[in-house]
């Protein structure tokens, strides 16, 4: 198991792009309903029909990239588990190494207060 498949920076950036993006559309959303609560107060059939739509397309929009995120985010969780129980089982003497010494450094943080 390589540090490339533990944090790379690849993974990272996906996700503060992913993170940009659903700000971005949030954004989007959050003006599209306030044009939406303006728009009622005039009172124009039209104007509220049209606002209406764009709500509409924005707020689906915006729910097909949050369902996305969040497969996304099962689906890379999942692997990550799969990989560490996959390491843990071909590797069990230094896994243990490696919580034993987690276990004794916790320790010590903890002893210090």
């Amino acid at each position: 198991m390589t540090m490339q498949s533990i944090g790379g920076n690849g993974p990272e950036r996906e996700r503060e792009a992913s993170t940009e993006q659903l700000k971005e559309d949030l954004r989007n959303l959050s003006h599209t309903v306030e044009e939406l609560i303006h728009a009622t107060a005039d009172d124009s059939r039209s104007n509220i029909s049209e606002m209406r739509e764009r709500a509409q397309q924005r707020l689906h929009a915006t729910r097909e990239r949050l369902e996305a995120r969040g497969e996304a985010l099962y689906s890379s969780a999942k692997e990550q588990v799969d990989a560490t129980d996959r390491y843990v089982h071909e590797n069990p003497w230094t896994s243990i190494g490696i919580g034993a010494a987690a276990g004794v450094v916790l320790g010590l943080l903890l002893g210090r207060r």
